[in-house]
């Protein structure tokens, strides 16, 4: 909306130009990234999205007038101005209607809102307390407290809180620190993580030992969240999804067009059967999801089972196509609809999670993300069989750093080196 509102009045006010548009276009994904334009969540005011709208226009002016003089364009300085200020006006009021109805929406149809429950009671809690019940169009919905004091409005004690947030599918989790000692708060960071939800800390005097907090305001009452996703930003997201999107579709037209014809009669005649395999596997959030490969085993009742080293189940053609990891290539089909990226932790089996998910630490913290036919971890050696604990650890270290450093730039560098490997050969291809 956003560049077609910018496209649409640079047209109209200024040049008739497709060009000079296209640059404009540009020049506003680059500038609202680097101010962070579109890190606007449900409790920020609209305040500073007006603020930000400011800064955002006054650089873009800079910005249109160092163009306009490169390409010696004859238009005038006064243009350029009015521009600006229908540009800011028109964007402004685009803003306040958004976040205005936002909150009509969640307060008329009540969608849209996150549930959430706070472990503690003190000053600080009930003013957040205050802060869900008052400001329900933020959408918050409170489900009540959790504290080991005798109170008689607590839903619980903090122990009973880990089965109250999974029995009501708690959306998120707001610990106030002055209650809860280091065991408590560790519990906390691995059960939300376990169980793959947002967990947030009411600040006081203590430390909390982690360099992946940040801080945000709820009207006055600080807030502590336990980590930043860099794809949970919708700019940030959208790049992957349209990287994503470009890359399966080359893939798909220029290799899978030509060779699901030429493998698949090679697979069939060998062993009879389908082309391919789908198999159901844990998702972003945990959601399932049918992974799809070139069939490379022998139709078997053991499909659960990771592949091992000379495992009888693989065929001839299958120990090749593993090999050069041409069997992952139908995935490309995943990303394309959305449910795979082209890098991300590798989707895991189901049996995995049972094995791993609470034995691992920070394990479930990998379906944060959507799973990816390649990832950071593969490409340092640990793709494959899991023959020891140090190999799934030190996965699950790797897919975490991944999720947390993200950018399209890492990517790249993940894909030309997945090439490498590829090429060279790697150990564990089996």
């Amino acid at each position: 909306m956003d560049l077609l509102i910018i496209s649409l009045l640079s047209y109209f006010s200024l040049t008739k130009s497709l060009t000079d548009i296209v640059f404009f276009a540009a020049f506003w994904v680059v500038l609202s990234t680097f101010f962070s334009f579109y890190e606007v969540y449900r409790f920020t005011k609209i305040v500073k999205v007006v603020s930000l709208l400011f800064r955002l226009i006054l650089v873009l002016g800079l910005t249109t007038t160092s163009y306009f003089y490169i390409i010696k364009s004859e238009i005038s300085p006064e243009e350029i101005i009015n521009f600006l200020l229908v540009l800011f006006f028109a964007f402004g009021a685009w803003r306040v209607f958004l976040h205005g109805f936002l909150k009509k929406y969640r307060l008329i149809t009540g969608s849209n809102y996150k549930q959430v429950i706070i472990i503690g009671s003190n000053e600080s809690t009930r003013r957040l307390e205050k802060f869900f019940q008052n400001q329900r169009s933020y959408g918050y919905r409170f489900l009540g407290y959790f504290t080991d004091k005798d109170e008689n409005e607590k839903q619980g004690s903090i122990k009973s809180s880990f089965n109250f947030i999974i029995e009501n599918s708690i959306d998120e989790v707001y610990c106030s620190v002055n209650e809860l000692n280091n065991d408590q708060i560790k519990e906390f960071i691995e059960f939300s993580d376990v169980n793959i939800k947002t967990l947030k800390f009411i600040p006081d005097n203590k430390e909390i030992y982690t360099k992946a907090l940040y801080l945000n305001h709820y009207d006055l009452m600080p807030i502590l969240s336990l980590r930043k996703i860099p794809l949970d930003d919708p700019v940030q997201n959208l790049i992957k999804r349209s990287f994503d999107v470009v890359f399966s579709l080359a893939i798909i037209f220029f290799v899978l067009s030509w060779l699901i014809p030429i493998l698949g009669t090679i697979i069939v005649i060998e062993s009879r059967g389908p082309i391919f395999f789908r198999q159901n596997r844990p998702g972003i959030k945990e959601k399932g999801f049918g992974c799809y490969k070139f069939r490379s085993m022998s139709i078997n009742s053991r499909s659960e089972e990771s592949a091992s080293r000379n495992d009888p189940r693989v065929t001839k053609v299958g120990r090749f196509i593993r090999r050069t990891s041409i069997d992952e290539l139908p995935q490309f089909f995943n990303v394309l609809f959305g449910s795979m990226s082209v890098v991300g932790p590798r989707p895991h089996l189901w049996r995995q999670n049972e094995l791993y998910g609470t034995k691992v630490p920070k394990y479930m913290v990998r379906y944060f993300a959507k799973p990816g036919i390649t990832g950071l971890a593969q490409v340092r050696g640990y793709r494959g069989e899991i023959e020891t604990r140090e190999d799934i650890v030190n996965r699950t270290k790797y897919d975490i750093f991944y999720i947390e450093n993200w950018s399209l730039l890492m990517d790249f560098n993940i894909i030309i080196q997945t090439v490498l490997n590829v090429l060279k050969g790697e150990d564990k291809a089996y």
